[in-house]
């Protein structure tokens, strides 16, 4: 059986676990580490473990949690309830007392074109969205740009060096330098909530 983790190796930043001074690609695998649980499991360009999503309920539960390797929680995520469009509230580690530290706003499907969501960092919602999460053309691919318009990652089905694509469960996700990739991961875990991958 062939790897499904990305092969190339990138040098990590030794100033953060989780910003790299190059690009970095990651392997998301669609399934939970968890015995009968709900979730993603995602590789790094080493082939190593780094990231986890689990629900431990139901599929498209409205609550997850982002852990790394070992299971600590980076980030608890939760979808308000009584909103029309969707709205979803990311917290720093377990838990979801306090201000949260991101929120995702899902737009409506007949407006701002092929963006799905608008990002907000520190849950201040007079400022302009930090990051918007658009679709791109083929089924679970999507880009973040940032308030200039700049991609920061993308996310696609993985293909193998011979350019045959991986099952819809196997995606590839490129994060730029110097970007939170724990915050990324976050937003993808997010859109696979929206998509009811999760």
């Amino acid at each position: 059986m062939g790897k499904i983790h990305p092969e190339n190796i990138s040098s990590p930043s030794c100033s953060s676990p989780y910003v790299a001074s190059n690009r970095e690609t990651f392997t998301i695998w669609m399934k939970s580490l968890v015995f009968h649980g709900n979730g993603c499991t995602v590789f790094n360009s080493k082939g190593e473990l780094c990231f986890r999503v689990d629900n431990y309920q139901e599929r498209c539960s409205n609550e997850v949690f982002l852990m790394d390797l070992n299971g600590q929680v980076l980030f608890s995520i939760k979808k308000e309830k009584l909103r029309i469009f969707g709205r979803w509230n990311g917290y720093l580690c377990g838990g979801f007392k306090g201000r949260p530290w991101f929120q995702v706003r899902k737009n409506c499907t007949f407006s701002r074109g092929n963006v799905i969501c608008n990002v907000n960092l520190g849950y201040e919602k007079s400022i302009e969205s930090c990051y918007k999460i658009q679709k791109l053309d083929k089924k679970s691919s999507f880009k973040v740009t940032n308030t200039t318009g700049e991609i920061v990652a993308e996310l696609k089905q993985k293909q193998s060096s011979r350019g045959f694509a991986y099952g819809d469960d196997v995606l590839t996700l490129e994060v730029e330098p110097q970007v939170d990739q724990s915050l990324i991961m976050a937003l993808v875990t997010v859109c696979g909530l929206i998509s009811r991958k999760l």
